[in-house]
């Protein structure tokens, strides 16, 4: 096995840079950590992708996800509803951002936001932004908060972010909450509810203090749906929450689960969205939640 580090970033492989995160040409994620920080060779790590997976509509049955379901989620793409996908690592967090994008429409301009590409779009107009680390600039360290603060400035209909990790959490919201609707990004979380604790979390780093029932108001203003993924060894990758927020009781975000992971995928749970006129009026049928 042997490939050339230069081409993974523009940075030496040496012992001032011992952590090399990259993507391989068939857009695997390789990681590679030098012998020095290991017991006695170079950790190398590589993270394959499905690639049979080309778009929801290709799912047949992975993340345990029937064709109603797949229609529900394409009408919160249509209907331009910010989604938050969350899980742990590995669960396919990536993977399933990058087929709800496929259903984008070609017209809209997107502006994606990674440190290291891992998305993969078929939407013309996109402007792919990545962090310092890619740069061939020295000095030039620009971070993710810098890159969300300069797209709002590039008239993007969607604001797409690899993962949210940090203070960018607080511009993302506020995009969220002022035209940019339909942006989506992922978030490191057990479950749903964990999913905006973590997003309170990060809007602490932004560095701002911000009152606990403001955050959550921001919150709960931004995101309109949590996709929860998590996997088993008898199931999988699969989809195992869809929740929407729905509103806030005294400083507390409300959050109602629309399908949960049973024995036989996922399962509607019999509450009907609070936003279900924004799904029909964009494909869903009108007596989609009566039968599904």
């Amino acid at each position: 096995f042997c490939f050339d580090v230069a081409k993974l970033n523009r940075r030496k492989f040496d012992i001032n840079n011992p952590i090399i995160d990259g993507v391989l040409p068939d857009t695997s994620r390789i990681n590679v950590i030098s012998k020095e920080y290991t017991d006695r060779f170079p950790a190398i790590t590589i993270r394959k992708y499905l690639r049979n997976i080309k778009n929801l509509d290709s799912l047949n049955g992975a993340f345990l996800l029937s064709d109603k379901w797949i229609r529900f989620l394409k009408a919160i793409i249509s209907g331009k509803l910010n989604i938050l996908v969350s899980g742990g690592t590995g669960v396919g967090k990536t993977t399933f951002l990058n087929l709800l994008l496929q259903e984008v429409v070609p017209n809209e301009r997107l502006v994606v936001m990674e440190d290291t590409q891992e998305l993969h779009l078929t939407v013309p107009n996109t402007v792919r932004l990545f962090t310092g680390h890619q740069s061939s600039l020295s000095g030039l360290n620009l971070t993710m908060r810098d890159l969300v603060k300069n797209s709002l400035r590039m008239r993007p209909d969607r604001i797409i972010i690899g993962e949210v990790r940090g203070g960018e959490a607080f511009d993302l919201l506020q995009a969220m909450n002022t035209g940019h609707d339909g942006s989506m990004c992922t978030i490191h979380a057990n479950n749903s509810v964990e999913s905006l604790m973590r997003l309170e979390t990060l809007l602490l780093f932004s560095g701002y203090d911000i009152p606990v029932k403001a955050m959550r108001h921001q919150i709960k203003s931004a995101i309109d749906y949590v996709i929860q993924l998590d996997k088993d060894r008898s199931r999988g990758r699969f989809v195992s929450e869809i929740s929407e927020v729905t509103g806030m009781e005294g400083d507390r975000i409300l959050m109602q689960k629309i399908g949960r992971a049973g024995e036989m995928g996922l399962e509607f749970t019999g509450l009907t969205p609070s936003n279900a006129q924004v799904l029909y009026d964009n494909g869903l049928e009108n007596d989609f939640f009566s039968n599904i």
